[in-house]
């Protein structure tokens, strides 16, 4: 039997979903409008293709992002939030005011 995860709260758990490197950031960047893996390069200075490419199937995984391939031309993928990942964004906006007024107040 195993008792790890009986042991989590859900709150760990949602943390979870969003820690790690790069994760919080491509959140973020996905919560302002669909991202593509290039424009992450861009945005996430220092990041390499592995780290963002991990990251973003992670987030697939835990069903965060959709990955969405769009028939145009040129071909290219975006990566969306999915109804799951939009849930959550109260909770991290929540959590950026709390730890901003904290900030300030320090």
């Amino acid at each position: 039997m195993n008792t790890d995860n009986q042991n989590n709260c859900p709150a760990e758990n949602a943390i979870k979903l969003l820690s790690g490197k790069w994760k919080p950031q491509i959140f973020k960047l996905a919560v302002e409008q669909p991202i593509r893996f290039n424009a992450l390069l861009r945005a996430l200075p220092g990041a390499s293709k592995q780290a963002i490419a991990t990251a973003l199937k992670e987030l697939e995984e835990a069903e965060i992002l959709d990955k969405i391939t769009i028939n145009e031309k040129p071909l290219h993928i975006e990566y969306h939030l999915t109804e799951k990942g939009k849930s959550i964004i109260p909770v991290f906006q929540q959590l950026e005011t709390i730890f901003t007024n904290t900030t300030e107040s320090d």
